[in-house]
């Protein structure tokens, strides 16, 4: 996920490059570079959009499995919530 990220990152300041070097230009050359920016910026929108479903989907396996967890085994659920919350208790009570 980490990669993906900086695939975007890469994407997006290699199109605010060609953006900026267009900025100085004129005629057919900067309306190239414009066009090659804009390009790149799509893509990046695209790839962030496609990792963003990514994200929601495995989220949402997620949340499904953990309830599959808690109606599977209920009394172990509510013995580790109650475990966690004396082991927060005690380190709230000894500051």
């Amino acid at each position: 996920m980490r990669d993906t990220a900086d695939d975007t990152k890469t994407l997006v300041r290699d199109a605010q490059s060609l953006l900026q070097a267009a900025a100085t230009l004129t005629g057919q050359k900067a309306d190239d570079l414009r066009a090659r920016g804009m390009d790149m910026l799509d893509q990046a929108l695209g790839k962030a959009g496609q990792y963003q479903d990514q994200a929601i989907e495995k989220s949402k396996e997620l949340a499904h499995t953990a309830d599959v967890y808690v109606k599977d085994n209920p009394w172990r659920t509510v013995l580790a919530a109650a475990g966690v919350g004396l082991l927060v208790g005690m380190l709230i009570r000894r500051s």
